[in-house]
C-alpha cells in the first residue's frame, strides 16, 4: 500500500479519519494524500435576481481550501515524518475522489462517514456511500465519535470481524485485513450467518416451521466451512485467537449482533461489485452493517465482472 487517500470536507468530522490513517500508514513507507473538493457556490444575485458566478470570490475560496489541507498536514507533521501530499480537486465530489484515487494509484481511502442513521451536513457525511460504491480500491469508513480526533491516538485494529459467506470474493476482506495491519497478530473472529431453513406455507395457512434437519446440515457445512479458512491464518501466525462464529438469523442483524456482543475494532467485508454477483448475500448486507453500526469498517468493491469461484 503506498498511497492512502484521505478526503477532508474542512470540518472535525472529516478530521476522524486522520488518526486511523496514520495508523495505517505508520505500520509501512506510506504516503498521505489530503483532498478537499473544491464546489462553485453562487454569489448574491445580481440586479436582475438571477445568481451569478464571481471568479475572484471562487479563486479566494480555492486558496482557503487549499490553505486548510496545508494546515492539516501541518499538523499531522508535529506526529508523523512520513510523506504528505495534497490536493482541491473540482467536483462533483464522489467522482473527484475516486478519479484522483486511481489517478495517484491510491491503495486505500480512509474518510469520516455517519452512522446509525446520523446525517452529517457536511458534505462528506453525505458521499461518503457513493465514494465507497464508487472506488475500485478497498475503503475504510470511519464514524467519529463527539470528541474531537487527537492525531497522537493511535487505533490498534488488534480485534477484527470478517463476515464471509462461502465465496472466494468474501474471503478476500482477509487479505485486505493483513495488508493493512502487515505483520502484527491480530484476533479475527470469522462468521458465516446460516439463515433460517423454513418449510414452504402449507395450504391451510399456517405459519412454515424450522426445517431442523436441513438446519443442522447447514450449520454443520457452515462450521467445517469456517475451519477450512481459519486454519492457514493459524498456520501462518497472522492470528493469535481466530475464533469461528455460526449464528442463525438474518445476515446483516447477526452481524452487529456479533459486533457488539463482544465489541471489535474493525469489520472488514468484501461485496459485490456495480453489477452484482448473484450467488453472494454480502451486496445489500454490506450496506445495512455499514449504516448499522458505529465500528469502523473495511470494504471493498470489486469492479464489476471480477470472477468469483
Amino acid at each position: 500500500m503506498k498511497t492512502i487517500l484521505i478526503p477532508l470536507d474542512g470540518s472535525p468530522f472529516g478530521e476522524h479519519a486522520l488518526p486511523a490513517a496514520l495508523s495505517i500508514a505508520r505500520r509501512s513507507e506510506t504516503r498521505l494524500d489530503l483532498v478537499h473538493v473544491h464546489q462553485v457556490v453562487a454569489s448574491a444575485p445580481s440586479p436582475a435576481g438571477a445568481p451569478f458566478f464571481d471568479p475572484e470570490i471562487d479563486l479566494r475560496l480555492r486558496e482557503q481550501e487549499a490553505a486548510y489541507l496545508e494546515e492539516v498536514a501541518g499538523r499531522i507533521a508535529t506526529v508523523w515524518d512520513g510523506p504528505i501530499t495534497r490536493a482541491v480537486l473540482n467536483s462533483p465530489v464522489a467522482d473527484a475522489i475516486c478519479e484522483r484515487a486511481q489517478e495517484i494509484g491510491a491503495g486505500l481511502i480512509v474518510l469520516s462517514t455517519h452512522g446509525r442513521g446520523g446525517m452529517a451536513r457536511v458534505w462528506l457525511g453525505s458521499v461518503a456511500d457513493r465514494v465507497i460504491r464508487q472506488a475500485r480500491i478497498p475503503a475504510l469508513a470511519i464514524h467519529p465519535g463527539p470528541e474531537p480526533p487527537d492525531l497522537s491516538r493511535e487505533p490498534t485494529f488488534g480485534h477484527i470481524l470478517v463476515p464471509l459467506d462461502g465465496s472466494q470474493l468474501a474471503e478476500q476482506a482477509i487479505e485486505m485485513v493483513e495488508q493493512l495491519r502487515g505483520d502484527t497478530p491480530a484476533r479475527y473472529d470469522l462468521v458465516r450467518v446460516v439463515e433460517p431453513v423454513l418449510h414452504h406455507f402449507t395450504l391451510d395457512g399456517t405459519d412454515p416451521r424450522v426445517d431442523v434437519e436441513a438446519q443442522e446440515r447447514a450449520w454443520s457445512c457452515a462450521g467445517e466451512y469456517l475451519e477450512r479458512v481459519a486454519a492457514p491464518l493459524r498456520e501462518r501466525g497472522r492470528g493469535r485467537v481466530v475464533m469461528n462464529y455460526i449464528p442463525i438469523g438474518h445476515p446483516a442483524s447477526a452481524i452487529l449482533e456479533r459486533a457488539e456482543s463482544e465489541p471489535v475494532d474493525l469489520i472488514a467485508m468484501t461485496t459485490h461489485g456495480r453489477g452484482g454477483v448473484a450467488r453472494m448475500v454480502m451486496g445489500s448486507v454490506a450496506d445495512k452493517v455499514l449504516r448499522g453500526t458505529t465500528t469502523p469498517v473495511l470494504i471493498y468493491r470489486p469492479p464489476e465482472g471480477v470472477a468469483d469461484a
